[in-house]
């Protein structure tokens, strides 16, 4: 590395571990690039950029089971604005890259495209500037959607909850038990089962049915 030259810590994060090979093969070979870390899921990825040492983000939207990667984006974003993050999806739906961008993403990539979108994408980002594929078509209306905000999704309550009730969510939705999920968040478990009554309580909600009915309906976790 030359002297003098930024050094981004990029994690990249996927479901498929010949994927996250791939693409960490990729981004090393960019100088000035380096992929320190690497998740599977979107609690993870938001549990390892607590850490607090990544700068770019390069993500799948659809990493089963856990949360949708569309409210871990607004989630990170919220909590760490500076984190830049480039989503790389096989989605080519404008939908979902209207709501990844809206919710805080600089970069959207497909999968099917090239390699070389992949590594411009990356270097346009690292310099501060949003980049869509270039095989992907922006419309009028795309552009409202983004600048305005998707109609649909009405997930206020959700966001309203701490950043640690939203790590907990998936985790309770997806059957976890309270020791599974104190081991994995390396808390106890009376502020596990704290963290849950809260949850249930900024959300309306009487039971575990409802609340996986409530993150189903609301498209919070992949499964």
């Amino acid at each position: 590395m030359k002297a003098g030259l930024t050094m981004y810590k990029v994690l990249v994060a996927d479901d498929h571990p010949i994927v996250r090979m791939g693409v960490k093969t990729l981004v090393d070979q960019q100088e000035g690039f380096s992929v320190v870390s690497e998740e599977a899921n979107g609690i993870d990825v938001a549990m390892r950029v607590e850490q607090g040492d990544i700068d770019i983000i390069i993500m799948d939207l659809c990493m089963p089971p856990g949360e949708n990667g569309l409210v871990t984006i607004k989630r990170i974003h919220e909590h760490l604005p500076n984190i830049k993050i480039m989503v790389f999806s096989m989605h080519s739906e404008s939908e979902f890259i209207n709501h990844a961008i809206y919710n805080g993403a600089m970069g959207y990539i497909l999968k099917s495209s090239a390699t070389s979108e992949l590594i411009h994408g990356l270097k346009q980002v690292a310099d501060g500037e949003k980049y869509l594929d270039n095989n992907i078509m922006v419309t009028k209306e795309d552009l409202l959607t983004i600048k305005s905000g998707p109609t649909h999704l009405d997930i206020d309550e959700y966001l309203a909850l701490s950043g640690r009730e939203r790590e907990l969510l998936p985790l309770i939705v997806l059957g976890y038990t309270n020791k599974e999920i104190a081991a994995k968040l390396f808390i106890s478990t009376k502020t596990v089962e704290a963290h849950k009554a809260n949850i249930m309580h900024k959300l309306h909600l009487k039971s575990h049915a409802q609340l996986i009915r409530y993150a189903f309906h609301h498209h919070l976790i992949n499964i």
